[in-house]
């Protein structure tokens, strides 16, 4: 008899996540390195359903699908397994892999909401360093690897409107954090006074980051997520983002553009 639980078929965004500011701090004899950095979160990303089943299977479509490789390994699937959950998934992998904007994290942290059984932060932190922020996919502080959370509010975001860039040239997390120069440029304070300390080490693995972050000059702010390649740009109103996508659109035809507005997640 089969007694894993089953669940309603449902529907869960992956929301894209973006660091507002990334400042790393030390390298870390582990390996690791502590970092302080603003996560925000887009109102769009992947979307994930599920319908019951007696089995646990994952289908991958979308426009990023080929890029994951086997859908066995996925951590959307390491997720459920974790969870002891069976449904029939289905991941509409719209967001860029390897691209600094949470991905197979925001993926995983989807899962554990959607399936919503099993003690969902453990697991997401058993999961990768980026998973326990995006399940709450909520403005939040991050120190140490970035798993250490302080929910925290800033109004002055809330529905922002946005625009990520990638000039789909997938990095390497591992291989940009590598390349950090091992300087302490300062602690994280005001996030608008903030800066990315791997957008150096990732400009010399993709140099073109440098002529997105040129494209987004007339954003209010434009900095790289993450560990790269996509940038952001915030703007104060959906038709001055649109505008600019569409120049950009037309200036670069192969690269990726996302419109979407940041969330406003409120503590209860």
């Amino acid at each position: 008899m089969n007694d894993k639980p089953k669940l309603a078929a449902g529907r869960e965004i992956a929301y894209a996540k973006i660091n507002l500011a990334l400042h790393v701090r030390e390298r870390l004899p582990d390996g690791y390195h502590r970092i302080e950095t603003i996560f925000a979160f887009c109102e769009d990303g992947d979307i994930l359903t599920a319908e019951p089943s007696e089995e646990l299977s994952l289908e991958i479509v979308g426009p990023f699908a080929a890029d994951l490789g086997d859908a066995a390994d996925n951590l959307v699937l390491r997720a459920a397994r974790a969870v002891g959950a069976t449904a029939a998934l289905r991941l509409d992998k719209r967001l860029p892999v390897a691209a600094g904007i949470g991905g197979g994290s925001a993926d995983a942290a989807a899962a554990l909401r959607l399936l919503g059984r099993g003690d969902a932060a453990e697991i997401a932190a058993a999961l990768g360093a980026d998973v326990p922020a995006c399940l709450g996919s909520r403005t939040m502080r991050g120190e140490g690897r970035g798993d250490q959370l302080e929910a925290i509010e800033l109004p002055e975001i809330e529905g922002r409107p946005i625009l990520l860039i990638n000039p789909r040239r997938p990095l390497s997390t591992p291989a940009v954090f590598a390349g950090w120069d091992g300087v302490d440029r300062g602690a994280l304070e005001d996030w608008r006074d903030g800066r990315n300390d791997l957008e150096e080490p990732a400009l010399r693995l993709v140099p073109e980051i440098g002529l997105v972050l040129e494209a987004l000059a007339t954003a209010d702010i434009a900095r790289m997520s993450g560990s790269g390649a996509t940038c952001f740009g915030l703007f104060s109103t959906d038709p001055a983002r649109d505008e600019l996508a569409a120049r950009v659109a037309s200036d670069y035809p192969d690269w990726w553009i996302f419109r979407s507005r940041l969330r406003a997640v409120r503590q209860s």
